[in-house]
């Protein structure tokens, strides 16, 4: 990211907004704003692939299960309609090929790919393809939910809603799995119940 750019380009919006950027209370505007940027974009040019097929380990037969699903992963992205963020929480599933992946390694293919100028139902489909690239997945799903400031801070101000998409690949992309997949998913999140039986919930990093 070039710094001195973003500061300088900051300096004009605010001008251009009829502020005084050399105001005391602006004066370090500029900096802390290529602060955040740095943070928001530090996806861009990074390959998730590289990431998601890093964290991977063989699995025999036997040791993969059918389904492993994550539930509840945070996320923080920019929309690039507005350049204001939206947040949420994601859910990760893969059906295993012959390998499986670390759990924390699938939050940061999210964050990768998040970390980007985004639109959610993009986000949504990149993961899911860097997911199933990376590990060979037989399938892929990915539901995520957020909030977006440009909703609920602009416009009608929409303070309460929400949005939700939905991706998948492979066998997960079909009708029966995808449906026994989010039901899964919103079961677990409505009860807290425990796995479902097929389910692998691990923990490792």
């Amino acid at each position: 990211m070039d710094r001195a750019r973003v500061e300088a380009a900051v300096r004009e919006l605010l001008l251009g907004i009829g502020e005084d950027p050399d105001r005391p209370e602006l004066a370090l505007t500029p900096k802390r704003v290529a602060d955040a940027y740095a943070e928001f974009f530090a996806g861009i040019g990074t390959d998730a692939v590289v990431i998601a097929r890093s964290g991977t380990v063989h699995a025999e037969d036997g040791e993969r299960g059918q389904l492993v699903i994550v539930r509840d992963v945070r996320f923080r992205s920019v929309c690039e309609h507005h350049l204001l963020p939206f947040l949420g929480v994601a859910h990760l599933a893969y059906a295993p090929g012959e390998r499986l992946i670390g759990l924390g390694t699938l939050s940061r293919v999210l964050d990768a790919v998040a970390a980007r100028p985004q639109l959610q139902e993009r986000l949504g489909e990149q993961v899911a393809a860097t997911i199933a690239e990376g590990l060979g997945a037989a399938g892929v799903l990915v539901v995520l939910d957020a909030q977006h400031q440009c909703v609920t801070t602009r416009g009608e101000r929409q303070t309460g809603s929400t949005t939700v998409t939905v991706a998948a690949t492979g066998t997960l992309g079909e009708p029966v799995a995808r449906a026994e997949a989010i039901a899964l998913i919103g079961a677990g999140a409505a009860t807290g119940a425990a796995p479902a039986a097929g389910t692998d919930h691990r923990t490792e990093a």
